[in-house]
């Protein structure tokens, strides 16, 4: 019996996506590749923005056409906001919310043998795959790349009500959930044991990490403010507990809260030799009045403070964010204050994103929606001008000696690389032949002097 998976949309969609791989897997099920004919389609959907939905309809509709007799499911976020009119899809045979992505396999597999009753599992034991049943567990989930590093979701839920996201709705109202410390340290242990050297801790809002394990409140719901009081301690304590696991080289953080950022947090942080200096630390403009709209909890003089308190305790930190541009409401000389703020505080890279309308959100029902050529326009002139910070970042370590976790291969202008990135997540890249001379390995870190950075 075949399954076949597509994810839409975040990073911790693609996580889930590898937990109910597994959870079929066990079951005996062969997850081929959602371009091959399957029995069951999953698709794990987006519904960040009006083209999300659009796009999830989309491919829920190709998996019915590959195969007319095959069931179809959807899961995830537009399940949560689609309701009736997914329901009501043809192309759709089941549904299932992000809380039960948990127990999706046999909720999928109950609901296919009783609407299909003249399947049977064949050769079951000829298509299971021998993994690890604890493996996947509990809130965590673990995405294991083929090559050197593993992404593991600690963190589920959002209650920061940014007015163009849907997150906080269909992911639990204020409900937030951390995966405890011990499991978190079990999972690791295991991706250590099987060669990974780099992990990457992740959540919806990972800032809030242990708020729910910590206060404990009475009712789910945690203020947004919440996270402030605790000081990140509780992602401190964690990263404490990891930072202590045998062949765990290094540690990144996924998107961080800029108010996490404190002289408390980094005091802590910089204790942990082990924690990669590349911080995510998410803007979405530079102009304040469009940060209001947005309902983002921090001015850009907040922001910058936190720019600095990096570049206090890291030697040249590199410091990430996304930006939307195109907001609506958002004047040309709003967009001009975001390109010159971006010019002062010259960050390592931006992700660019055109505003998208979400139905539902307070966003969506602003006045003086931005047209979408000039939208295009200011990405354009974004995109261009993010392309310098992150030439200008990757020349400070032009011909210094840096630590490179060795990845796979790559080609940039017909000459290949064998390539990884160093601490600072900065693409770097040795002649192919010379790396075999040498005895470079993938998923191996080796000292180099660094010669060629390479593109994204």
């Amino acid at each position: 019996m075949k399954v076949a998976f597509l994810t839409l949309g975040c990073k911790v969609n693609f996580y889930e996506t590898e937990k109910m791989s597994e959870q079929f897997r066990q079951k005996g099920f062969d997850v081929v590749d959602f371009q091959e004919k399957a029995d069951i389609y999953v698709v794990n959907t987006c519904t960040v923005t009006n083209i999300a939905d659009r796009k999830s309809r989309q491919m829920l509709h190709r998996a019915k056409k590959k195969n007319p007799d095959s069931f179809v499911v959807a899961v995830g976020c537009y399940v949560e906001s689609g309701g009736e009119e997914l329901l009501a899809d043809q192309a759709v045979d089941a549904a299932f919310s992000n809380k039960e992505k948990e127990s999706v396999a046999e909720r999928i597999i109950e609901r296919f043998y009783a609407e299909r009753p003249d399947y049977r599992m064949d050769n079951t034991e000829s298509c299971t795959t021998a993994i690890d049943k604890n493996d996947v567990s509990g809130n965590s989930v673990v995405l294991q790349h083929d090559r050197t590093r593993a992404y593991l979701k600690i963190q589920d839920g959002c209650n920061q009500f940014c007015t163009y996201c849907m997150i906080p709705y269909v992911r639990g109202r204020g409900v937030l959930r951390s995966t405890p410390p011990e499991e978190v340290v079990m999972q690791v242990e295991k991706l250590a044991e099987k060669g990974y050297k780099e992990v990457v801790l992740t959540g919806i809002h990972l800032s809030s990490y242990g708020v729910d394990l910590e206060l404990k409140k009475e009712s789910e719901y945690y203020s947004a403010m919440d996270f402030i009081q605790l000081e990140g301690m509780p992602l401190i304590r964690v990263m404490r507990e990891v930072s202590k696991i045998a062949g765990v080289e290094r540690i990144r953080l996924g998107s961080m809260e800029p108010r996490i950022i404190t002289e408390k947090f980094l005091r802590e942080l910089t204790k942990l030799p082990k924690v990669c200096p590349h911080f995510h630390l998410s803007l979405q403009s530079g102009c304040d009045s469009v940060l209001r709209r947005m309902n983002r909890h921090y001015t850009t003089v907040e922001y910058r403070d936190k720019v600095d308190l990096l570049r206090k305790y890291y030697e040249n930190p590199a410091i990430t964010t996304d930006v939307i541009v195109g907001f609506p409401g958002e004047t040309e000389e709003e967009f001009e204050q975001t390109l010159s703020y971006l010019k002062e505080i010259e960050l390592a890279d931006i992700h660019v994103f055109k505003y998208s309308e979400r139905t539902g959100t307070p966003a969506a029902a602003m006045k003086d929606q931005v047209r979408p050529e000039v939208k295009n326009q200011r990405s354009d002139r974004l995109i261009a001008d993010t392309e310098q910070y992150r030439k200008k970042f990757g020349s400070l370590f032009t011909g210094k000696r840096e630590k490179v976790l060795f990845e796979e291969t790559s080609v940039e202008n017909g000459i290949r690389y064998l390539a990884g990135h160093n601490e600072r997540y900065v693409k770097i890249g040795v002649l192919y032949e010379e790396a075999r001379e040498k005895g470079y390995l993938p998923n191996a870190i080796h000292e180099i002097v660094v010669e060629k950075i390479l593109s994204k």
